[in-house]
C-alpha cells in the first residue's frame, strides 16, 4: 500500500508528524510539500524540529492569490498522483493546499482522507472555511478531531459511514515534545503570549492600532511576549507603530515548534487570531484570547480555557485583569485529546493483519 501525504504550510507540519510515525513500517509513504509556506522561519524547521522526513517532493509553489497558488497546486499535484499512484492521499487542515489536492483526488478517483475533517466557523469570508467545505464534500475518509466536527457533518447530509472521530493530531506532537520544550534565553519570569495574523486585524490599519495600542496599555500590566508574523511586521512598520519605546512589548522573529510550545506552557495568557493555538492552550489549561469573530474550534470555548473576544478590545482587557487577579475559568480536555490520534488514523488506512479495521 502506498499512502501519500500533502502539506502545505506550517500548521500541516504538527498534523502529519504523528501520522506517518504511526504508520511506519505498515506501507510506504511519500511526502509531499507544496511549498506555499517557503519562508525557513515558517517551514524548514518545523520539519527539523518535529522529526518528519524531508519531502520526497517540493512541488515550490510559493506566494500568489488564492485563485493562482490553488490552480498551481492542482497542475503539480495532478502529475504527481499520476506518477505514484497512491492508494490514498492524505491531507490535513484548511489551507489551499488542502484543497487544490483534494480536487485533483476527486476528478482522478484517487481515494482520499482528510485529517481535521468537520470544523466549521460558518464564516464563509474566511478562506479557510471554504477550503473546509469542499475538502470534506469529495473526501472518502473524515477524520474528525473532536465530536462537534461530526456533528456537523452529519448536519450537512455527509453519510456517517465515511466519518470518523479520532481525537487531535495536534495535540498528539504537543504531548510527544512537551517534554524537549524550552524557552527562549532572556523573557520575564511572567508574561502574556501574542500572535496577530490573520487579514481582519493585520490588514486594517484602524484594527491593527487599535490592537497596538491595547497591547501597550496592557503591557504595563504584564510583560507582552511577541512573536511578529512577517506580514504583521510589515503593516506595524508601514503604520510607523513600531517607532519609540515599548520595552514591556517584546517584540521575536518567529519561532520554532519547540520554543513556541515552551512559551506557550509558560505564559499567564495567550492572545491570538490562530486556530491551532486555541486547541494547544486548552491541553496545556492556558487562559486564551481569540481575536476573531468566530471560531471552528468551539470545542475549545465550551469544554476549554478560550474564550471568543472578537473585536472587543474592552472586553479583552477586563478579561486579562480578571486572568491577572486569578479568576479566569477552568476548562478541562475534550474527548481523544490524549495523543494517540495518528495511531488510530493508521489503524483505519492501514490496519494490521490480526487487528481488524477501524477504531
Amino acid at each position: 500500500m502506498i499512502i501519500l501525504h500533502v502539506v502545505g504550510a506550517r500548521p500541516n507540519f504538527m498534523k502529519v508528524a504523528p501520522v506517518i510515525a504511526a504508520l511506519a513500517g505498515r506501507c510506504t509513504q511519500l511526502l509531499v510539500h507544496t511549498g506555499q509556506h517557503y519562508d525557513k522561519n515558517m517551514s524548514d524547521v518545523f520539519f527539523q524540529q518535529l522529526g518528519i522526513p524531508e519531502p520526497d517532493i517540493n512541488l515550490e509553489i510559493g506566494s500568489g492569490s488564492h485563485a493562482v497558488q490553488t490552480a498551481q497546486i492542482m497542475i503539480a499535484f495532478e502529475k504527481v498522483v499520476l506518477a505514484k499512484k497512491p492508494d490514498w492521499v492524505v491531507v490535513y487542515g484548511d489551507v489551499n493546499s488542502t484543497v487544490a489536492s483534494a480536487v485533483v483526488c476527486s476528478k482522478l478517483g484517487i481515494p482520499l482522507a482528510h485529517v481535521e475533517a468537520g470544523l466549521r466557523s460558518y464564516d464563509r469570508t474566511m478562506p479557510e472555511e471554504i477550503n473546509r467545505i469542499l475538502t470534506d464534500r469529495v473526501a472518502d475518509l473524515l477524520l474528525t478531531p473532536s465530536s462537534d466536527g461530526n456533528e456537523n457533518l452529519a448536519a450537512e447530509g455527509i453519510d456517517p459511514a465515511r466519518v470518523k472521530l479520532v481525537g487531535n493530531v495536534m495535540i498528539d506532537t504537543l504531548v510527544r515534545l512537551l517534554p524537549q520544550a524550552s524557552l527562549p534565553a532572556g523573557l520575564p519570569e511572567r508574561f502574556a503570549l501574542v500572535t496577530l495574523h490573520r487579514p481582519f486585524n493585520v490588514d486594517e490599519p484602524t484594527m491593527l492600532t487599535a490592537l497596538w495600542t491595547m497591547l501597550n496599555e496592557l503591557a504595563e500590566r504584564i510583560p507582552m511576549v511577541f512573536p511578529i508574523h512577517p506580514r504583521t511586521r510589515a503593516r506595524l512598520e508601514s503604520l510607523g507603530l513600531m517607532q519609540g519605546n515599548h520595552s514591556d512589548l517584546i517584540l521575536l522573529e518567529p519561532q520554532g515548534y519547540l520554543e513556541f510550545l515552551a512559551m506557550q506552557q509558560k505564559a499567564t495568557l495567550v492572545m491570538t487570531d490562530s486556530g491551532g493555538i486555541q486547541e494547544e492552550t486548552t491541553y496545556l489549561g492556558v487562559p486564551c484570547f481569540t481575536l476573531r469573530p468566530n471560531t471552528e474550534r468551539p470545542i475549545t470555548i465550551t469544554e476549554g480555557s478560550n474564550m471568543l473576544i472578537g473585536s472587543d478590545l474592552q472586553l479583552l482587557r477586563k478579561e486579562v485583569i480578571a486572568v491577572l487577579d486569578g479568576t479566569y475559568k477552568k476548562g478541562r480536555n475534550p474527548e481523544l485529546w490524549d495523543g494517540n490520534a495518528g495511531k488510530r488514523i493508521a489503524a483505519i488506512l492501514c490496519p494490521l493483519p490480526d487487528s481488524g479495521a477501524g477504531v
